[in-house]
This record gives C-alpha cells, sequence and structure tokens, in this order.
C-alpha cells in the first residue's frame, strides 16, 4: 500500500473512531469493543487491522474475520459511514420522541396535580372565602325580599271566558289547536286585546281534549320577536340554534381539549312537541323568519362546522347525533302582531293560518274595567269605567288606568286617615288620572241628529283600528272670471288630492258646477295622510254641501272611492272602518254595493247601508227637497247603478 494511500486511510478510520466515541462514549466504547474482540484491532497501526475492528464494534458482530484487502477498503469505509448514518438518525429520533413523552407527562403530572389541589379545596371547604360567602349572603336576602304580585299578573284573565269581546277569535283559535293536524296560526290585532293570553290558555284548553295532539307536559315557550336580531355569522341564534366552536366561542371543557364543536339548542328545539309562541313577530327581521320557515318545512334543526369530523372518536355520541340527524323542532307556531299582514314574510304567511282579534268596542272596555275592579275588590263609579272606554280602546292600558286609579286612591284614603272607609274609584279621581297620562279621547263626542253644511264624517284605517275623518269645505264666488282655486291640506296626500279632482269632474258632470268660478277650501280636520281613494265620496259631499250651502248630516258616515262616472268603488278595511264609526257613536255608515258582502250579519248593533252611485248616498246626509232636481243625470246613474 503506497504511503499517501496509507496516510489517507488512516485519517478517514481516525473520524470514524472519534465519531463511534462520540455516539457511545469512550467508557462505553472500550467496553462495547472489548465484549465485541475488537480493542486490541482499534489498537493495531495497520489500516487493514483498525477496519476490521470497527466494523466488529459499529455491526456488533464479533463473528467478522475477514481482513479488508487493499481494494475493499473504500467500499468496507463507505458501508460503516451508512451504519453510523442511521444509527445517528435513529438516535435523533429517539431523542425527539423521549422529548416529546417528557412534556407530555409533565403536562398531565401538572393536570393531575391541580385536579388533586381542587379535590383537596373541595373537601376542605370548596372554593368559598369570606367575600364569596358574604355576597352568598346578600343575595340570599335580595331573595327573601319579594314584592306583592304584579297587578298586571293578577288582573290578567285566568280563563278563556274572561278575555270579553273576543269570542270569535278564541273560538277559531281552539277549533285550529285541537284538530289532530293543528296548522301553524298567525294571530293579527291591536295591542292589549288578549292575543298572548288566549294562546297560553288555548294550549291548556285543548290538552283537555282526547284527540288533542298536545301531550299533557306539552311546552308553551314564548318570546318577544323585537329581542331575536339575524346574526349573518351564525355566531349565535338562540330561536334557531348555533354551533359554538372550540375555539373561539368556546364549548365545554372537556369538548374543547378535543376539539370538538359542541351545538347550542334554539328555542324551536325547547317548544318540540308543544307551541312556540312569537309575540310582535312582524319585527322580526325577514332573514330570521326565512330561517324559521325552514324550521317549519323540515321540522328539524341541522347543524354544521369545519371543527366536526364525523370519524373523530373523542366526539360524543349526542353532538354525532345532532350533526347527522338534526335537533328535533316539531312544534305548532302562534305568532301575534299589531303589524298588518305585509310586514310578514309571504312565505311564512302563506303557510299560517289567520286568526284575527277585533278591536275593543267601549261597551267591551267598561267589561274588562269592572272586572278588573271586582279583582280587587274596590268600589267603582260606573262614570269611571265610560271614562276610560272614551280614553282608551286598549284592555291593556284600560287596567293599568284602573291600577293607576287604585294606587291613588289608596294613597288618599291613607292621607285622610280612613283605614276602614270603602275604597271608592269616582269619576272624578279616573279624570285625573287620564289628565296625568296625557290621553285624549279617542273620538269625538256623539254629535246626535246635528247637520252642518260642508261637513262630512269619512272612515279611515289607522293599523287594526278604525278612525272617523271629519271632512270640511267651504265655497266662496270668486271675483274674477274663472279665476277660483282649490286649497287642500299639503299633508293629506297625493291620493287625497287626486280624490278632490275627481270629486269637482263628477260635480260639473251632474250639476254643471265649474269649480273654477269658486274659491274652495278643503280640510282635514286634525290633519293626517290618507293614503288612498276611499275618502272619494266624503270629499264630493263635502264640496257639493259648500257649493249648494246643503246642510249635512254628521249622524251619517261614508267610505267609499268615487269613479269618474259617479259609481262607489270597493275599499278595503271596511271591518276596522265601521269598528271606528261604533267608537265615536255613529250608528249608520255608508259602504259601496260590493262591499254589502264582506260586513254583513256582522254588525248587528249598526245599521249598513249599501250604495252604488252618488244619487243613492243623498238621501242619507241631506234632508227633505234639498235633492230634487240637484242633478241633471239622475237617470243616468240610475240605469249605470242597474
Amino acid at each position: 500500500m503506497a504511503p499517501e494511500q496509507k496516510k489517507n486511510y488512516s485519517r478517514q478510520l481516525n473520524a470514524l473512531l472519534e465519531l463511534v466515541n462520540d455516539i457511545y462514549g469512550t467508557e462505553k466504547m472500550v467496553l462495547k469493543a472489548g465484549k465485541l474482540e475488537a480493542l486490541s484491532l482499534i489498537r493495531s497501526r495497520k489500516p487493514e487491522f483498525q477496519l476490521l475492528g470497527l466494523q466488529r464494534l459499529i455491526c456488533e458482530n464479533p463473528t467478522i474475520k475477514e481482513i479488508p484487502s487493499e481494494q475493499q477498503i473504500p467500499g468496507v469505509i463507505e458501508e460503516l459511514e451508512d451504519a453510523l448514518a442511521e444509527i445517528l438518525a435513529r438516535r435523533s429520533l429517539e431523542e425527539s420522541i423521549e422529548h416529546k413523552i417528557k412534556t407530555r407527562i409533565e403536562e398531565r403530572h401538572e393536570e393531575y396535580m391541580q385536579e388533586i389541589k381542587r379535590q383537596v379545596i373541595k373537601e376542605v371547604g370548596g372554593v368559598e372565602n369570606p367575600q364569596t360567602l358574604k355576597k352568598y349572603a346578600q343575595m340570599e336576602i335580595m331573595y327573601a325580599q319579594k314584592l306583592s304580585r304584579s297587578a298586571l299578573d293578577l288582573l290578567r284573565p285566568a280563563s278563556l271566558e274572561e278575555i270579553i269581546g273576543q269570542e270569535k277569535a278564541v273560538k277559531a283559535l281552539i277549533s285550529k289547536l285541537a284538530s289532530p293536524h293543528p296548522p301553524h296560526v298567525i294571530l293579527y290585532g291591536p295591542p292589549g286585546v288578549g292575543k298572548t293570553t288566549a294562546a297560553r290558555l288555548a294550549l291548556k284548553e285543548v290538552k283537555k281534549i282526547k284527540h288533542s295532539p298536545f301531550a299533557a307536559d306539552a311546552p308553551f315557550v314564548e318570546v318577544d320577536g323585537t329581542t331575536l336580531r339575524w346574526d349573518p355569522r351564525e355566531i349565535a341564534n338562540p330561536l334557531i340554534g348555533s354551533v359554538h366552536d372550540p375555539i373561539y366561542q368556546g364549548a365545554r371543557r372537556d369538548l374543547i381539549e378535543g376539539g370538538v364543536p359542541e351545538p347550542k339548542l334554539g328555542l324551536v328545539s325547547e317548544a318540540h312537541g308543544g307551541i312556540l309562541f312569537i309575540d310582535e313577530i312582524g319585527e322580526m327581521d325577514l332573514s330570521l323568519q326565512s330561517k324559521l320557515l325552514k324550521v317549519l318545512e323540515d321540522k328539524k334543526v341541522t347543524f354544521e362546522s369545519a371543527y366536526y369530523d364525523a370519524m373523530d372518536s373523542q366526539v360524543p355520541k349526542y353532538i354525532k347525533m345532532l350533526f347527522e340527524k338534526g335537533a328535533p323542532a316539531d312544534f305548532v307556531l302562534i305568532a301575534a302582531t299589531t303589524r298588518s299582514p305585509d310586514s310578514i314574510s309571504p312565505a311564512l304567511r302563506s303557510r299560517c293560518s289567520a286568526v284575527y282579534f277585533e278591536p275593543l268596542t267601549p261597551p267591551e272596555i267598561e267589561k274588562i274595567v269592572t272586572a278588573a275592579a271586582k279583582k280587587l275588590n274596590i268600589d267603582l263609579d260606573p262614570a269611571a269605567a265610560q271614562l276610560v272606554s272614551r280614553y282608551t280602546n286598549e284592555g291593556r292600558q284600560a287596567v293599568n288606568l284602573l291600577v293607576d286609579a287604585y294606587g291613588r286612591a289608596l294613597f288618599e284614603k291613607h292621607n285622610k286617615g280612613k283605614s276602614k272607609a270603602t275604597l271608592r274609584i269616582s269619576a272624578k279621581l279616573m279624570q285625573e288620572v287620564l289628565q296625568s297620562n296625557r290621553l285624549f279621547p279617542l273620538a269625538p263626542p256623539n254629535i246626535g241628529n246635528k247637520t252642518e253644511p260642508g261637513k262630512v264624517m269619512a272612515l279611515g284605517v289607522q293599523g287594526f283600528t278604525g278612525t272617523v275623518i271629519e271632512i270640511e269645505a267651504i265655497a266662496f264666488p270668486c271675483n274674477g272670471n274663472g279665476q277660483g282655486t282649490i286649497r287642500f291640506n299639503e299633508t293629506a296626500g297625493s291620493m287625497a288630492r287626486d280624490s278632490v279632482f275627481v270629486a269637482a269632474s263628477v260635480l260639473r258632470w251632474l250639476t254643471g258646477v265649474d269649480l273654477h268660478g269658486y274659491d274652495l277650501h278643503l280640510n282635514v280636520i286634525g290633519g293626517g295622510n290618507i293614503d288612498g281613494p276611499s275618502a272619494g265620496a266624503a270629499i264630493f259631499l263635502a264640496i257639493l254641501s259648500a257649493i249648494r250651502e246643503i246642510p249635512v248630516r254628521q249622524d251619517c258616515a261614508i267610505t267609499g272611492e268615487l269613479s269618474l262616472r259617479g259609481q262607489l268603488k270597493p275599499v278595503g278595511g271596511l271591518t276596522e272602518k265601521i269598528y271606528g264609526a261604533r267608537l265615536a257613536g255613529i250608528k249608520k255608515v255608508v259602504v259601496p254595493s260590493e262591499n254589502k258582502d264582506d260586513i254583513e250579519h256582522r254588525f248587528p248593533d249598526m245599521k249598513i247601508v249599501p250604495a252604488g252611485n252618488i244619487y243613492d248616498l243623498l238621501p242619507h246626509f241631506f234632508h227633505g227637497d234639498a235633492i230634487n232636481g240637484l242633478f241633471k243625470k239622475e237617470a243616468t246613474l240610475r240605469v249605470g247603478n242597474r
């Protein structure tokens, strides 16, 4: 072997020996080499003997006897380098695994120690300290202090028979719920007439029926639609339900550790098997209404989450069931609203049956106040009940006024020192309560058989309540030839102004009178926006009366659109309008002939008169011979009416 080549092999062998020494350590390498009969070979000065010793040491095989030849030395060195590389890789992996194991053991040990500490604290005295115990005692004292029962709770109807003025609506609601296949229901009506109470009591009544689908423990879940808001991020949805991911929203501690999302059930699932009552559903976002519609159709709630893994063995069975099958939500929806049906999603509205609660009349308000006075065990002056009926048509507000007067009566009784005197609410005391609440009469006082030129009683609708609209007109012959003007309320609305021009055209067609020869001023007493053409006939009568100076009867009201041919066209909201006329003390209402079937037999105490054209209206608003020869085209109107 050449000296230079021998020197090169020697450097390689020394490097291998240093690497082996780093791997095993000097002492361990010496012991290991001694056991493998390689120590004397490694200490030899000949490279081939050193190489044989390294073979036995690295391969841990003492049976290797063949001394490598000069040609074999490079190959053997390369094999030993590969063997050492594998040993180093294995050792690095083992160290990494050992480090992880050690870290995990330390974490588990820390958790175990914390659990032991909590257990010891619990056994010794819990997590309580003097401060927490003091706050706990304060809360106990607060719970022990209770005011008397709320007046509204005491006076709220306890049975369906106590709901006054809504017999038809209550009967319709119960008949729908009593069916083996009850539909979803939307209750329409003004506030304070008993919609919520009727829904709650109806479920109790239906449970008594044998074929009822509701079990004895069927839940009644109540929520106010004004408190429900649509969250497009789906972070929280108390109505439908949502999924709390284990990172940002938080879930149970045992689920967080496994990265398992936790579904939170909503009110629709709480109402499963019973009734979900949503008050003021018209205030809910349309997007949330659409979500609710999906639940009504599927009768379940489906959940989705990017954190859910169906193959994860740490997912509890109930969570897996909620993600795979959904949460049950088979219930009957009863919704209530004081708004018009247009405020509710058409798709949701089409899947629900409608029940309309009627506005309360003054006699019904008096009954409510009188019944509440009996529950409070007080003497109520009948005139006081009549006063309340003039200032409100809401049962809830009427009861609140009575409770207010009850408190005032108690206070006065205490000040006068008359503890044994009978508690009485007089009309004078009730008037003081009404004034302190800044209330005004709902309608003008009954004017009897009075007549007045240029003034006509029309009817309008505001929400679910009708109102009497007083329209007045005055006309003066203008000084110039054909230079007359027409003035009307700017706030009355474009439809009302259009009705004025229609009335002027009809008046000219029937009588030949051109309004350009007059300065005409029309006024809606109290202002307000007339958003429809239903005041057209009333505007015509007011103009005709002002031009001809014919007195108009004030105990009759009119509603109806006027066409250019003098015909009376049908209008909407007739039920509410007639209720408004009743509230004002008007007993006679003229309506378009085509509306007669809408209200026939619904108001036995009212005189409902159908009219087809202008000529049919005159006898109900003008006295005597004032209408004879008034029109030039009476025959045309009569033929058109037939």
